[in-house]
C-alpha cells in the first residue's frame, strides 16, 4: 500500500484546494521529492548578487529564490534590484516578499519586451524561465555583464505527461534543449560561458501531489482538471497504492552568458 491510504475523493480534494501561487513547493513534503542540480543554483546566485551592482530577476514567479538570494548576500547586495513577473496572483505574492528587501516588482508579461532601458544591468538571473528572450536580455545587459539562471530543459517530467496525454512528438519532447538555447544566446549576441545539464529523479507518493502539482505547473498537462482526467487519476492513485511511489525525471540545466564587452 501506499504511504497514504486515504480514499481517493480526498486525496484528490486536498490536492485540488491547495493555492498555486508562487513557487514555493514546502507543500509537496512527504508527498513527493525532486533531486536538486549539483550547482545549487540560489546559492551560487546570492554569490554573484554580492558582487553585482544592478540586478534584474526575470519571471521571479512568488520571488521566493530571489529573496532567498537576497538574505544570503547580505549586507552586500546591488544599491539597485529589479524583478519581473507577468501572473497576476504572482506579482502580489512577489512584491510582498520582495518589498523588505528593497526590491521593486515590475509586471511585465513574460512573451513583451523588458521595461528597460539599453545597458541597465551588469546581472540578469532566472529560475525556470518559460521561454528566454535573448535579445531582450542581450539588450538590457550592459558591456561585460552577465545572466545567470536556472532553466527547465528538454522532456522534464515526461513520464508524468505521457501517463496523461500519451506518446508526445520529438519536436515537443526535445524542447528547451540547452545546445538550441545556447545557439540562440549567440545568435543574439552573448558568449557562452557555462552550460551544463542534469537530470533530476521525482517520486509522487500519492495523487493529492499529482493534482497540485498538474494544478501548480500548468504547462505540463494544458488545461489539466480534476474533472477532465478522472479516470487517469483514479488509475494512477490505484497504481501508486499498490506499487508504490510515480516516478518521473525532471531535467535542468544551468545557463551563464555574458555580454562582451568592458
Amino acid at each position: 500500500m501506499g504511504q497514504d491510504s486515504r480514499s481517493f475523493e480526498a486525496l484528490v480534494a486536498e490536492g485540488a484546494a491547495v493555492p498555486t501561487e508562487g513557487w514555493d513547493f514546502s507543500w509537496f513534503e512527504g508527498r513527493a521529492t525532486e533531486a536538486r542540480p549539483s550547482w545549487g543554483y540560489a546559492t551560487s546566485l546570492a554569490e554573484r548578487l554580492s558582487r553585482a551592482t544592478a540586478a534584474l530577476d526575470i519571471q521571479t514567479g512568488g520571488g521566493e529564490v530571489l529573496g532567498f538570494a537576497l538574505r544570503r548576500a547580505a549586507p552586500k547586495v546591488p544599491p539597485l534590484t529589479v524583478a519581473t513577473e507577468g501572473w497576476p496572483p504572482n506579482v502580489a505574492k512577489a512584491t510582498a516578499v520582495l518589498r523588505p528587501h528593497g526590491v521593486a516588482v515590475v509586471a511585465a508579461p513574460e512573451d513583451a519586451p523588458l521595461p528597460f532601458a539599453d545597458g541597465t544591468f551588469d546581472l540578469v538571473g532566472s529560475r525556470h524561465p518559460v521561454r528566454p528572450h535573448w535579445a531582450e536580455i542581450a539588450r538590457v545587459l550592459e558591456p561585460g555583464g552577465t545572466y545567470f539562471a536556472q532553466h527547465v530543459g528538454p522532456h522534464s517530467v515526461f513520464e508524468l505527461v505521457e501517463y496523461f496525454l500519451g506518446p508526445q512528438p520529438e519536436e515537443v519532447r526535445g524542447g528547451r534543449h540547452p545546445d538550441r538555447e545556447g545557439a540562440d544566446a549567440e545568435a543574439a549576441g552573448l558568449e557562452i560561458v557555462d552550460l551544463r545539464a542534469e537530470a533530476l529523479r521525482m517520486e509522487f507518493h500519492d495523487i493529492a501531489a499529482v493534482v497540485h502539482f498538474l494544478r501548480k505547473v500548468v504547462w505540463m498537462v494544458p488545461g489539466f482538471t480534476v474533472e477532465a482526467y478522472e479516470p487517469q487519476l483514479r488509475a494512477l492513485h490505484e497504481r501508486i497504492e499498490s506499487e508504490g511511489p510515480f516516478v518521473a525525471h525532471s531535467t535542468r540545466h544551468l545557463f551563464e552568458a555574458r555580454r562582451p564587452g568592458a
